[in-house]
């Protein structure tokens, strides 16, 4: 199975996608912060709205809150599957490669989805993450499989 997915190299390096995840995650905290901040300085905000509806921000503070609850569904699946790679030892330069696409591709769709939120543009950046993990779910079960 080696074979097919690649040469095995150091495991530790998947890591880099996965901070690369986690470093995103808490930019989009800081976003949404710093929106919330600026809505209640402009008094766009009703705090005791706000409190309990999260309808009841400025647009710009929904996607930033939207994309926030994005960044705990499928990348939650991607530090799943980084860490069964590295127990496998499955770390190649095809499994790292698309673990770092996945990264880039959650960075790209963030600035989509807290801009323009255009779906025509989002869309296809989610799905191509989506296909990432759906490649590194293959190479897990095949790596498994070889084990057993």
């Amino acid at each position: 199975i080696i074979k097919i997915v690649g040469a095995v190299m150091n495991q530790d390096l998947i890591y880099g996608p996965m901070l690369a995840q986690i470093v995103l995650t808490f930019c989009v905290f800081i976003l949404l912060a710093r929106r919330k901040s600026a809505d209640v300085k402009a008094g766009i905000a009703d705090r005791d709205k706000s409190a309990l509806d999260n309808k009841a921000w400025s647009e710009s503070v929904v996607k930033a809150s939207n994309n926030i609850d994005n960044q705990f569904q499928t990348p939650v699946l991607f530090y799943a599957l980084c860490l069964v790679l590295a127990q496998l030892n499955a770390v190649t330069a095809i499994t790292l490669g698309l673990a770092w696409f996945y990264a880039l591709s959650r960075y790209a769709h963030m600035f989509v989805h807290t801009g323009s939120n255009h779906i025509p543009h989002r869309l296809p950046l989610f799905l191509c993450g989506v296909l990432a993990l759906m490649a590194m779910t293959g190479v897990a079960i095949f790596t498994l499989m070889g084990a057993v």
